[in-house]
Parts: C-alpha cells; sequence; structure tokens
C-alpha cells in the first residue's frame, strides 16, 4: 500500500531528520520535495533485522517516479554485527561496483539507492539458471579485496552471541535450548572444521533469496544487506545459502522451515561445479566432491549461528517473526545432522 505521508516513519523519534535527509538526497540528485503529499512510502516485506521502505517522488525534470531505499535500523541489533563496520563494508562494496550506493545517513538509518530489478523468490532459488547465476556471484563476492581480517569470524562471533544469549534469555530456556553445552559444541566444530579445505573469502554470511536481487534484462545478480558480511572459509557461506532454500520469509508462517526443500546432493554438486568453474577454473570431480562434503558439515555452524540469532532477537527485535520457534526449528536440525554428519 503506497502512503501519501510518512505515517510509517512516525513512530521514529528521528521523524524530522528523515524528512531534511530526504529533501537533502532529492536536491542531489536534482529533485526538489516542496510538498510532502507527494511522496510515497511503500513498505517492504521479509526483512527480518532492519525495517526496509521504497521511498518514491516525482522527478523535478519529466514528472517520472525517483524511487530511493530507506533502511531504519532495528532495535538492538548492534549486538550481531559493528554498525560502523558494515557501513564501511557498504562503502567499498559500492567502490567495488557491487550493490547499492549511499545516498545518505541518518541517526536510526540511512537512504541507499534503488536498485531497479527483482528480489529473488522462495521459488527462484531452485531454477537451475538462476541457481548458476548466483553460484557464479558468489565466486566474485568471495574474491573480493576487503578491509579486515582475511580469517574466519564465525567461532568468535557464535562464541560472543552464546553469552549474550544467555545473559537474556530464562534459566528455563537455557534449559530448552541447551545453552550450557553450547561452548562445548562450538569449540568441537571449530576443530573438525578446521582441519581440511579452509579457503577463506569474503563471506556474505547471509544469503537468503531477499539479499539476492536479479536484472531481469541482463541477467545480473546483485547481493544486498551486508550487515552479517565478514571474512570466514567460503564453505560456511555455500552452506549459509543451501540451508537458506529451506525458507520462505513471505509466507503466510515465515518462521516456518521446511528441509525437504533441502537442495539434494545433485543440486548442491552443480552449484559447487559451477562456483569453482566461474572464474575460468576446470575443477577435477573431486575437488568439487570434497568442497560439497565440506560445504555439508558447516551446515552445523550455520544452524548454530542463527539459532543464537533467533533466541537473541526474540529479546531485543520488534520485527513482527516468531524468532523463538525459528531458534528451535535451527537447533532441532543441529542435532538430528550432527548424527548424521559426524558419526
Amino acid at each position: 500500500m503506497a502512503l501519501k505521508t510518512f505515517e510509517l516513519l512516525k513512530g521514529c523519534e528521528t521523524h524530522e531528520e528523515i524528512m531534511k535527509v530526504l529533501a537533502a538526497v532529492a536536491v542531489d540528485l536534482g529533485d526538489v520535495i516542496d510538498d510532502v503529499s507527494v511522496v510515497e512510502v511503500n513498505p517492504l516485506k521479509g526483512a527480518m533485522t532492519n525495517e526496509v521502505f521504497e521511498v518514491n517522488w516525482p522527478t523535478k525534470s519529466d514528472g517520472h517516479l525517483r524511487r530511493v531505499l530507506v533502511r531504519l535500523y532495528g532495535e538492538g541489533v548492534e549486538v550481531f554485527f559493528d554498525r560502523d563496520d558494515e557501513i564501511q563494508t557498504f562503502e567499498c562494496m559500492s567502490k567495488n561496483g557491487q550493490g547499492p550506493r549511499l545516498l545518505s545517513r541518518f541517526t536510526t538509518g540511512r537512504v541507499e539507492e534503488f536498485i531497479h530489478a527483482r528480489t529473488l523468490s522462495a521459488a527462484d532459488l531452485r531454477d537451475p539458471e538462476i541457481s548458476s547465476l548466483i553460484a557464479s556471484k558468489m565466486k566474485e563476492f568471495h574474491n573480493l579485496h576487503m578491509p579486515g581480517a582475511k580469517k574466519a569470524q564465525i567461532w568468535q562471533r557464535m562464541r560472543k552471541w552464546l553469552n549474550h544469549a544467555k545473559s537474556l534469555c530464562s534459566q528455563k530456556d537455557i534449559k530448552i535450548f541447551g545453552l550450557d553445552n553450547l561452548d562445548t559444541e562450538i569449540n568441537s566444530l571449530r576443530e573438525l572444521l578446521s582441519d581440511g579445505y579452509q579457503e577463506i573469502g569474503f563471506c556474505h554470511n547471509d544469503l537468503q533469496y531477499g539479499n539476492i536481487m536479479m536484472d531481469e534484462e541482463t541477467r545480473s545478480i546483485t547481493l544486498i544487506d551486508y550487515e552479517y558480511s565478514s571474512y570466514n572459509p567460503v564453505a560456511y557461506d555455500l552452506a549459509n545459502h543451501f540451508c537458506e532454500m529451506a525458507a520462505d520469509y513471505h509466507s503466510d508462517t515465515p518462521h516456518v522451515l521446511d528441509y525437504t526443500k533441502y537442495p539434494d546432493l545433485e543440486e548442491r554438486r552443480r552449484f559447487i561445479h559451477t562456483y569453482l568453474s566461474s572464474e575460468g577454473e576446470k575443477p577435477s570431480e573431486g575437488e568439487v566432491e570434497q568442497l560439497v562434503n565440506v560445504v555439508e558439515k558447516y551446515t552445523l555452524a550455520n544452524h548454530l549461528f542463527w539459532g543464537l540469532w533467533g533466541l537473541i532477537s526474540n529479546y531485543v527485535n520488534t520485527i513482527d517473526f516468531d524468532y523463538k520457534e525459528y531458534s528451535r526449528q535451527r537447533f532441532q536440525q543441529y542435532w538430528l545432522k550432527k548424527v548424521i554428519l559426524l558419526p
């Protein structure tokens, strides 16, 4: 639903600040917002960390709509990542020709370039052609030279989140979710997964379909939303993408995960073969098989990571999403898969 006023943003203490920033952005783009009634604000669904809006106004030159994206930072989510680091990543991505441009910032959010491409759907991830495009884009992304130490960040981040989850959760939930034993699980998992294939790359770490956009004409893929991005084993990022195929965040029950939709072995092999081949390499069957196997084990780290994320989000985020049930499913999947993958 398009709103002719900024009703959606009025609950924010910085409403006036947002208006001033948007007016300044309009001027930078060669437009003028002299009447708030000409502005449209459309909430975009599917975001679980921030609130995201498409904002439109008529251009000064020909009256066509100018589109920008306004991102309001979720409450309490700074526990998950450093906002200054995330902004630095965003700006570096732009300089590398990746993602949208940063147009302006305000206290509780920012204004971004609106990418004229469509956000993928859950079903798109299963389309062989689109999946192949994503695989090639991931390889390109992993090879970016970005700020930060080129070493795995996942383990340190999980330990930090575990401590925070324990400080927030009731004793009942600590027991139900087995938080007192997770430190041992994280340590043993790190030891097991660090022995073998360990290529480190700059990883997106949250490659669900809503963070992937495609230009229908050129078929080019753009990855967006870098809050969780960091250097990590590339196998972890590939595993994350596979795990996200179980989700549909635009359904009536966006927190429910359906693991019958997890890609089968042939799908995973095809994706990883494309990934390894995308820059002119010719991987052997053995190389493909090795990465397929390592990626499958890294799904365990993904389940712990997002399980902890869900528990913390249940306490700090006000977005309408059943974070605790989502967390329960991720932890359940961890224990189910562990006995199979780490016998």
